[in-house]
């Protein structure tokens, strides 16, 4: 009795052509003797699966096996089982299971030749964080491949042009028995290309292709930080038969700055003010990376304490918002008294504890323990 051909390939009679599509992928890498080392029964049971393959691929064929259980009256050529195809091989759709079994590497099938984009390129820019800021425009000087002026990127020696490859007649495969099956690889001697030239440029040897120097003027966005890509599209290497060119990634890196510190969106500054502006407060000017700006101390900060400037930090990269700058106050200690400050100072500090609440509270809870 002949298997049916829908559990030969483990799916519902009502399954999609992508879904037996890959049903049948799956088998056929499962059964392929480069995976079962030429075992018999696995070779059997590929031929029932590209039989399978080879009808319900087809929706004329399938219809009419849906319809009669057979797309001939006569079976499936007689063979054991309703399979064989005849002979002691078999006709596998071979596209799909080089597609499987390669990934469609190579030059392509019947004399197509395989456009790719070319390589993508990288470097690195450093930038200062006021560019960062404000955003730039930087130019960049790097190294690529060029078409060769000489040839116009086809290798070929001025007046003469690349010949088609005699080992695979410009097919850039050549087909390889293995047992009773037939594979195709990419041609050994035209690697896939199709072509050869035999007369090779000068000036590329034979490349189509040039190591050049290019310059290019790039925009930085406001925001950006230290870790951020920008993408140049189609300024990397060039396409492979007339592909598109890759891209060109830039990696930027901000230089530390020697007043501020970024934390994301937000500037940080230490400004280190007198005991009496601590004491008294003040008005004072302060750098920030648009300018000077003024900023309120209250009397009696301390030490440590963190004023704000309101979205005077970075620009968000989106444009959502803009950051602010934080001021981190630090009192700074009065040296080298004279004699005279010396006895001001300690007439301030006879003055009680309620000019010092913090250092009263510390001493009154050490001397209770």
């Amino acid at each position: 009795m002949a298997k049916d051909l829908y559990d030969v390939l483990g799916v519902s009679r009502d399954a999609s052509q992508d879904e037996i599509r890959k049903a049948y992928l799956k088998l056929a890498h499962k059964y392929h003797p480069d995976k079962t080392g030429g075992d018999k029964a696995s070779e059997d049971q590929l031929k029932e699966i590209n039989a399978a393959y080879d009808v319900l691929k087809n929706p004329e064929k399938r219809a009419q096996y849906d319809r009669f259980g057979t797309t001939d009256p006569q079976g499936f050529g007689g063979g054991a089982g309703g399979f064989g195809g005849g002979g002691g091989g078999f006709d596998a759709p071979f596209e799909d299971l080089f597609d499987m079994l390669f990934g469609g590497a190579g030059g392509g099938r019947g004399g197509r030749q395989s456009v790719r984009q070319g390589n993508d390129l990288e470097m690195r820019m450093t930038i200062t964080l006021k560019e960062a800021f404000t955003g730039a425009k930087k130019k960049i000087r790097y190294s690529r491949n060029d078409t060769c002026g000489d040839c116009n990127g086809s290798g070929a020696a001025k007046g003469s042009s690349p010949q088609t490859c005699e080992e695979c007649g410009g097919s850039g495969q050549v087909r390889m028995a293995q047992g009773f099956f037939s594979v195709a690889r990419t041609c050994p001697r035209c690697r896939g290309v199709g072509k050869r030239i035999l007369d090779p440029c000068n000036r590329c040897s034979g490349k189509g292709t040039v190591r050049a120097q290019r310059e290019l003027s790039v925009d930085v966005p406001a925001g950006v930080d230290s870790g951020a890509r920008l993408r140049v599209a189609h300024e990397g290497e060039p396409g492979i038969h007339n592909g598109p060119r890759g891209d060109l990634y830039i990696y930027i890196e901000v230089e530390e700055h020697p007043f501020f510190e970024r934390e994301g969106v937000t500037i940080v500054c230490e400004l280190p003010i007198t005991f009496t502006q601590a004491a008294l407060g003040a008005t004072i000017r302060v750098p920030t990376l648009s300018g000077e700006a003024d900023l309120k101390v209250p009397a009696g900060t301390q030490s440590g304490a963190h004023l704000r400037l309101r979205g005077l930090g970075m620009p968000d990269l989106r444009g959502f918002r803009q950051g602010d700058q934080i001021v981190e106050v630090v009192v700074e200690t009065p040296v080298k008294l004279s004699r005279q400050q010396q006895d001001l100072l300690r007439q301030l500090d006879d003055a009680g504890p309620k000019n010092y609440p913090k250092h009263t509270q510390f001493m009154e809870k050490r001397l209770k323990k």
